[in-house]
């Protein structure tokens, strides 16, 4: 303990300014090795990273993974052993209810112009959606709503024909995620309103951006109050050329053919990774991305990256001998594009077995150059946050903002968890996204492990520091 007479020698605000230059000198200290760990981390993975290979793995070992069909099994069993493989010190699954929807036979359908022409669509049923009738449905008047308030003004006219969901992505919009926010509202709502009124059946434009000829899936979400009509979505370009030939009034009639079929739910399952923490082992952390995809590709990005991502942040811990502090889980979401029956499972389980949940970090915009952080924290926490941002900018990321999460991982915020997403550049997702061009060769590389690289950076300093 200091005397009077030490603070008299040498005066008090010679100690004060030695007292601030030591706590300055050990916050620079703490900052500059947080700086190493994050270099080593990241280097780690863009040298010795496996998150690629494994992506070929699950892409083409297994391919699509629609909830409830076998394919998903067998990617459930091929990542279990990828978790194993990452030195995850527990390895298991959760169970859960997911739905079981069925394609069926393949999609057609066609414009008739009123000069006898034919014009094939190009178009995929929507998930989730009834089939048609075996000889299809057709249309001689087709109803094009541009917004969905404009559904209940056109109610006499909707009863017994098809709806045209004409709702474009808005291409002004350089986050193109608030752009499929603004109109995705088309696809998973779109059918069920309209038929509420009358309608037979749905063609909802694709959401992307592009004018192109590929059409994308998605789920469609069905009112139990109302009849379930028959929705498929149709490509950009094909939206584009209907709506001009509407407008000059020369459309004859449309028809579509779909032969999706619902079935019983399934039993499907979560797949959990973890890591022990070394002081706080009932402080969990969460990274993860969802298992389930579409069928119409491989499901490479949306979210075989995120899959893979995920357990590499596992395989980097284990390969450079770093003990984190608090318990570190990998998930990997069952069902998240139908029901979200996967989050629902962990959450529940969360809560009956009162887990102490401090923080989840999602991937789910995929593989492609990270450069956000979005989080969904109090100020407080937001200010330990803000103190990390800079040791991400020599990797590309720039910015730390306010409003992340995910599907799987924001329902953590109900039992107190601070949630977050990573942020690619979303230049390019849209035409991806849903499509037949999901598949493992428009995945780069370095820009998959690059991603990784930050997740497992900031997992460290969550588990090194709390939150």
């Amino acid at each position: 303990m200091l005397s009077a007479k030490f603070f008299k020698k040498i005066g008090m605000k010679t100690f004060v300014l030695c007292f601030v230059f030591a706590c300055c000198s050990f916050s620079g200290w703490a900052q500059n090795n947080d700086s190493m760990m994050v270099k080593k981390i990241v280097d780690e993975v863009l040298i010795n990273g496996h998150s690629y290979n494994n992506l070929r793995k699950l892409c083409k070992d297994v391919g699509q993974r629609l909830s409830g069909s076998e394919n998903f099994l067998k990617a459930v069993q091929l990542t279990s052993k990828m978790m194993k493989d990452a030195g995850a010190d527990t390895v298991y699954l959760q169970e859960c209810s997911i739905p079981h929807w069925v394609r069926g036979e393949k999609e057609k359908g066609e414009i008739t112009f009123k000069n006898g022409k034919k014009y094939q669509l190009h178009l995929t049923a929507l998930g989730n959606s009834v089939g048609t009738p075996q000889q299809g449905i057709s249309s001689a008047k087709i109803i094009e709503v541009k917004s969905l308030s404009d559904i209940p003004k056109m109610a006499n006219e909707l009863k017994g024909n098809i709806v045209f969901l004409n709702i474009p992505m808005n291409p002004t919009y350089i986050n193109t995620f608030r752009a499929y926010g603004e109109s995705a509202s088309s696809r998973t709502r779109g059918p069920s309103l309209a038929a509420k009124y009358g309608a037979i059946g749905a063609l909802v434009r694709t959401l992307g951006v592009n004018i192109n000829d590929i059409p994308h899936t998605g789920v469609t979400r069905y009112n139990d109050s109302f009849p379930k009509i028959p929705a498929v979505a149709i490509s950009t370009n094909d939206a584009e050329i209907l709506s001009k030939e509407l407008k000059n009034n020369q459309v004859k009639s449309v028809w579509f053919f779909s032969g999706c079929k619902i079935l019983p739910n399934v039993i499907g399952y979560n797949v959990v990774g973890e890591i022990r923490g070394s002081e706080f082992p009932k402080e969990i952390i969460t990274v993860g991305g969802h298992l389930d995809s579409w069928d119409l590709a491989e499901g490479a990005n949306d979210d075989g990256s995120g899959v893979v991502q995920s357990i590499e942040v596992l395989q980097t811990f284990k390969s450079l001998g770093i003990h984190p502090k608090r318990t570190i889980r990998a998930v990997l979401f069952a069902d998240e594009e139908m029901t979200g029956g996967g989050s629902d499972a962990y959450l529940s389980n969360a809560i009956t077995n009162k887990e102490h949940h401090i923080f989840g970090l999602e991937s789910d915009a995929g593989g492609f150059s990270p450069r956000a952080f979005g989080f969904d924290a109090s100020d407080e926490k937001m200010k330990t946050i803000e103190g990390w941002k800079p040791l991400f900018y020599p990797y590309g990321v720039y910015e730390f903002y306010r409003g992340g999460g995910g599907a799987d991982i924001g329902p953590l915020k109900k039992i107190g968890a601070t949630v977050a997403g990573l942020m690619p550049d979303s230049q390019r997702y849209f035409d991806i996204h849903h499509a037949t061009t999901d598949v493992f060769e428009n995945v780069s590389e370095r820009e998959l492990k690059l991603g990784a690289g930050v997740m497992a950076a900031l997992i460290y300093l969550v588990s090194e520091y709390g939150i």
